[in-house]
């Protein structure tokens, strides 16, 4: 009769201390100036002690951990957002590092965070008019309110640029806005929604920032999600949504000044993508060096130390990729291929680590004790979002060749 190992505790090794980055093999986190190191050494130590000890909990009840929130505003990560503070931004690199300790400790939180600051913090800030900054990034920027971003509809994802069905309908200083938007992150409790409609009279993809409890504006949770859990995506009608002139982005005239967001947010990706490929290898080293089989740490065999190896590779790969292309972003050289290069190679290497995390674990692998699972489900929504693998090859192939294989 053959006898099952008992179920060892949750690993406790580095991955789970602050202040340390196992899995920075070359060493990039140097690259950062010492300001910018000690604040990122500060979230290190919010997402690992705060973030990762609540993580299986909230993902497993698909809930929202709001008190993060507050935790966020003390933080004071956005400080430098607010127009009337006038501080210096963060390097890309800072803004980078960011995003992939939140996503170390919890992709969903990472995911919360960058569709606040990145996609609807950042379109207001990017296509907005000074009076809509001053108006709304204040109270972004101390977390007071949350934002949204709308653009993924339905029935379009991936030909979203042309294939946009919500329209807006000019009635005096009046917009009105119809259709669905689908998969939209913090939708369910922001306050403020950037969404994005064909003109019914120009045919071009205008921006809007709708305010919540707006009359026609409706969210309905998305249920039985198997990935991202946490993120509060929803299901958006606009029926007869009314929004005034002032409301209108005023510098978001077509498709392409939204594209202008999403070449950056999509570098986010990358990061945040990195952030998972990190940690999934160093649960897996923590988990190698306390698991004993056949009277040692299986830490010693051959084939776990060539897996671990091959997953330190990964890491080490899409960090430094990263970190060129926030040098890049930083020198204002950085184009659209160099962020879909970074989206799709990244996000490649995190599938890959998250399986060999699931499988190094064995049966451990599958329960959410030692996070390894959650990891691995949630690496699928990132895979697909801000651009499929697909898209991204396509937008990087026109790019080296000079010929598109885009369908028209």
């Amino acid at each position: 009769m053959s006898t099952i190992a008992p179920t060892l505790p949750a690993p406790t090794g580095p991955w789970l201390e602050p202040g340390t980055l196992p899995g920075d093999f070359y060493a990039c986190e140097d690259l950062l100036s010492g300001e910018e190191r000690t604040r990122i050494e500060r979230i290190r130590d919010f997402a690992r002690t705060e973030i990762a000890p609540i993580a299986n909990e909230y993902w497993a009840r698909a809930e929202f951990p709001f008190q993060i929130i507050d935790r966020f505003r003390e933080l004071d990560l956005l400080g430098w957002a607010d127009p009337h503070a006038r501080q210096k931004p963060p390097s890309n690199l800072a803004t980078g590092f960011t995003g992939m300790e939140l996503a170390h400790a919890d992709a969903s939180i990472s995911t919360f965070f960058g569709v606040h600051a990145g996609l609807a913090m950042g379109s207001i800030r990017r296509l907005g008019s000074d009076e809509q900054r001053l108006r709304w990034l204040p109270p972004m920027s101390r977390f007071e309110k949350i934002g949204a971003f709308a653009l993924t509809e339905p029935h379009g994802g991936s030909d979203v640029s042309g294939g946009l069905e919500t329209t807006a309908r000019r009635e005096g200083d009046t917009w009105v806005l119809d259709g669905s938007k689908r998969w939209i992150g913090n939708a369910t409790f922001a306050d403020l929604v950037v969404v994005w409609a064909r003109d019914t009279e120009t045919r071009h993809v205008l921006g809007f920032v709708v305010e919540k409890d707006t009359p026609g504006f409706h969210a309905t949770k998305i249920e039985r999600k198997v990935a991202l859990r946490t993120v509060q995506n929803a299901d958006i009608v606009l029926d007869g949504c009314r929004v005034p002139e002032a409301n209108r982005l005023q510098n978001a005239r077509s498709f392409r000044d939204t594209a202008v967001i999403l070449r950056a947010t999509r570098g986010g990706v990358a990061w945040e993508a990195t952030g998972l490929t990190l940690a999934a290898y160093e649960i897996a080293l923590a988990y190698a060096k306390e698991r004993v089989q056949f009277g040692r740490p299986i830490g010693t065999f051959q084939l776990v130390q060539d897996l671990l190896v091959k997953m330190l590779g990964n890491a080490t790969t899409s960090l430094t990729l990263c970190c060129r292309l926030a040098e890049l972003q930083d020198a204002g050289v950085y184009r659209d291929e160099h962020s879909s290069l970074a989206k799709a190679t990244c996000t490649v290497r995190m599938r890959e680590n998250v399986g060999w995390a699931r499988e190094l674990l064995g049966g451990n692998g599958i329960v959410l004790d030692y996070s390894a699972a959650r990891f691995m489900a949630d690496s699928e929504a990132i895979y697909s979002y801000e651009g499929t693998r697909e898209m991204n090859t396509l937008i990087v192939g026109r790019a080296v060749t000079g010929l598109s294989a885009f369908v028209h």
